[in-house]
């Protein structure tokens, strides 16, 4: 588990429109926040993924870069970024099993049409230094943090330079 105030792992990962992303050169005015989902397969994703897509703005405005990461392989990542409305949001692909698991987040094995394995949802928001300064992890695709929830409790963070909590 990454504790809040301590770095976290590095992430070197390829997007969809044929760049890199890199953690530690992120520059963010406040936080970076990456969300790693569960993948092309899951229709919760799709909604989530979708709905963070229409609040991008906000987030720049607030001074958060936003990135999301899955383990699908590159055509399937292809084809979610250009069948979903999610135009404009970075999309990483290929996280490995064994790097998720740097992140503490669960893997699942797949049922019926899903990938063999692949990695449950996590939100971390991430702090310029490369430090946690909080985390959200599911082991299932429902019962993450509301996009509209997540963007007011940043502007009442940043506003009151509220620090990190849970590190004890």
């Amino acid at each position: 588990m990454i504790k809040p105030r301590t770095k976290t792992p590095e992430i070197h990962i390829d997007l969809v429109n044929d760049t890199k992303w890199t953690l530690s050169d992120q520059k963010p005015e406040h936080f970076t926040m990456v969300i790693f989902y569960r993948g092309k397969h899951c229709p919760v994703c799709k909604s989530y993924l979708e709905t963070l897509q229409k609040h991008l703005d906000a987030f720049s405005k607030k001074g958060v870069n936003v990135i999301a990461i899955s383990s699908d392989t590159k055509d399937v990542a292809k084809a979610t970024y250009e069948e979903w409305d999610i135009d404009g949001l970075p999309l990483g692909y290929n996280f490995s099993i064994e790097d998720a698991r740097t992140w503490s987040l669960y893997i699942s094995e797949g049922v019926k049409e899903e990938p063999k394995h692949f990695i449950e949802p996590g939100v971390f928001i991430i702090k310029p230094d490369q430090t946690l300064y909080a985390s959200s992890i599911q082991t299932m695709p429902f019962a993450r943090p509301r996009i509209t929830d997540l963007l007011n409790s940043l502007e009442y963070v940043i506003n009151q330079d509220y620090p990190a909590r849970g590190e004890a």
